[in-house]
């Protein structure tokens, strides 16, 4: 199998997530049906930096859990069983927040599918997020594709 890059619009045309909620910039190597890597740049313009902890903006850990599990959406869309599915969180297990992320990072996400059920269209992956290489937080998304 080949490895894969994907631009923006390439991910719109997998994942149903938009602005302001899309949290994936590009898909810098992907294994298909294996593992993903993915950037997303943290705007400092974003509207939630106003109100979290203004004098001193960080991101607020459920947007990184939300980066890991859309970098894990576009890996599991992309396997032709799932194509055209929904994914739906239904689970987040063992995440640990290392690292500050802060507005101006720019964010390196390691995901792989480390369960599956296909009978139920449940699957689990273990992701990272890095952060300038420094491990900023880690866990497992499962989601249901319905």
């Amino acid at each position: 199998m080949s490895h894969l890059r994907m631009n923006l619009e390439k991910i719109k045309a997998i994942i149903p997530h938009r602005d302001p909620m899309l949290l994936v910039d590009e898909v810098v190597d992907m294994m298909p049906e294996d593992s993903i890597t993915s950037r997303f740049y943290v705007d400092p313009d974003r509207d939630i930096f106003r109100g979290h902890f203004p004098e001193e903006p960080v991101l607020p850990g459920v947007y990184t859990v939300e980066i890991m599990a859309q970098t894990s959406d576009i890996l599991i869309l992309s396997c032709e069983r799932y194509a055209g599915k929904t994914p739906l969180f239904i689970g987040i297990d063992r995440v640990k927040f290392r690292w500050k992320i802060k507005p101006g990072d720019t964010l390196e996400i390691h995901s792989r599918i480390s369960y599956e059920n296909t009978d139920k269209a449940i699957v689990t992956c273990s992701a990272e997020v890095y952060n300038g290489g420094v491990l900023a937080c880690e866990g497992d998304v499962t989601l249901a594709m319905r």
